[in-house]
């Protein structure tokens, strides 16, 4: 692995020290602290322009949400001080707090991207550790980027070697995963040396945690908010001298083998800096959960085929959904409740597709949940189970009251590895969102301040453009 040194005499104390830790943990701690700005690849640094991209316009779009006005109200009774920006809120709190509210907005409408492979969301944990770190400590665009890249990389090899029995189990993987990445970020602008990254890893995952079963509910943001919260915490701990133990990782009782009951430690290590997680990340087009793109896009499509009177789901007798198990697992939710269970919702999906032909931040709102018609296929929806079909394709068949079937297939939705977005696409985002979350903020100047990030001198000075104006109103609703 590359290292940063130039001094042998230092190199030799240092692998001497870090004999100590176990393998797995020795060679995270390593790629941490050591890999060099010079040996990432310019694709995987533009994929993390385009993820910083996709974070500010999700954050900007719920900078204004329910969720973060109570947590705001609560966290600003205890913040410390005033180093870091709430984005889109005309507000400061200490770099702590400031990194949780930022990593909760930009996850909670589910708009945020995603880590085919583990369905974590490797940004929302990582990028507010990272920004508010560097309103502190200022760091050029550049290293910021490069810690980010580090920090997102490490958080997406954690979820493939923890498996997926692990969110199976009930884990939410971003929560339990992107500590990981907050910490690997936070450790590499603080400059921390191997052996105290390790002590950084060891903290992260001493604090890890978060439940599938509050997806759909204002408490999932909690979790999320805390990724980036502790990871930083435990960088800023370990850089004091906080020790940990030797094997946070793979020890007996370390995370992987009390998080997975098939843990496979050799993907944390296997390519680490030649194979690169952070090209696969993908972006949604809508806000909900990722399985539910190809079922939205195939609804879309088929709305286009069926006559006028044919779109009322109170017509549709019969909706059959065949894809891969996640798609069951995660979004057979009938007869929600608010926007938030939505956002999970196969039967809120196709119904609010099939009236109103669209599915945006208005579709899965409380106000359209709140519509009757929305509710007519909570008990007339089918899944089948097919491990052949990826998380980006599905097949549906919807079958009318008057016999009539109306069939549609996707292979790879759009906003997945094999359809994504464009770089035009995310700024179309940026600009939606960011007019939806009604902060004030200047979209173009934020897009440019992203593509421009290396040659800043003081990242820290981007988040002056995503502030916006101070929010008056605390909604409960």
């Amino acid at each position: 692995m590359t290292g940063r040194s130039a001094d042998p005499a230092s190199d030799t104390a240092m692998n001497m020290d870090m004999e100590r830790f176990g393998p797995i943990t020795r060679a995270v701690a390593r790629f941490g602290a050591e890999w060099r700005w010079e040996d990432i690849p310019e694709a995987v640094r533009h994929e993390a322009r385009r993820s910083l991209l996709n974070y500010f316009a999700v954050a900007l779009a719920g900078s204004a949400d329910p969720t973060v006005d109570i947590a705001a109200s609560v966290f600003a009774r205890f913040s410390a001080g005033q180093q870091a920006t709430v984005i889109g809120r005309g507000q400061r709190m200490d770099m702590l707090n400031a990194a949780s509210l930022n990593a909760m907005m930009a996850n909670v409408f589910d708009f945020d991207d995603t880590h085919p492979a583990t369905i974590i969301h490797p940004t929302a944990p990582v990028a507010p550790a990272a920004f508010a770190l560097a309103q502190v400590q200022p760091v050029s665009g550049a290293r910021l980027l490069h810690a980010f890249i580090l920090g997102a990389e490490i958080e997406c090899r954690m979820g493939n070697a923890l498996t997926l029995g692990h969110y199976a189990h009930g884990w939410h993987i971003t929560s339990t995963c992107g500590v990981f990445g907050a910490a690997i970020a936070s450790a590499s602008l603080l400059g921390l040396d191997a052996r105290r990254t390790a002590w950084a890893l060891a903290g992260a995952g001493n604090q890890t945690g978060g439940l599938v079963e509050t997806l759909g509910t204002m408490s999932k943001s909690i979790s999320v908010g805390n990724t980036a919260r502790n990871g930083l915490l435990s960088a800023l701990l370990a850089r004091e001298g906080l020790a940990g133990p030797d094997q946070p990782i793979e020890g007996a009782r370390g995370v992987l083998n009390v998080l997975s009951a098939t843990p496979a430690p050799e993907k944390l290590i296997d390519g680490l800096g030649q194979r690169w997680e952070l090209r696969t990340n993908t972006y949604k087009p809508y806000p909900c959960g990722v399985v539910l793109n190809p079922v939205i896009e195939a609804v879309l499509a088929l709305r286009e085929r069926m006559a006028l009177a044919d779109r009322d789901p109170a017509r549709v007798a019969r909706v059959e959904l065949t894809g891969h198990p996640l798609l069951r697992q995660r979004t057979d939710r009938p007869g929600v409740r608010n926007g938030r269970e939505s956002q999970v919702s196969a039967q809120h999906a196709i119904a609010v597709c099939l009236l109103h032909g669209r599915a945006g931040l208005a579709e899965f709102s409380d106000q359209a949940v709140a519509a009757p018609r929305a509710h007519a296929l909570d008990m007339r929806l089918r899944f089948h189970d097919d491990d052949a079909y990826t998380v980006d394709a599905v097949h549906i068949r919807i079958t009318l009251d008057d016999g009539r079937d109306f069939e549609h297939r996707i292979d790879a939705a759009r906003g997945s590895s094999g359809n994504p977005l464009t770089d035009a696409d995310l700024e179309n985002k940026l600009h939606e969102l960011c007019a939806y979350g009604g902060s004030g903020c200047d979209a173009e100047a934020i897009i440019g301040g992203i593509w421009e990030l290396e040659t800043l001198t003081d990242a820290g000075k981007l988040m002056a453009r995503v502030a916006g104006t101070p929010r008056t109103e605390i909604r409960t609703g």
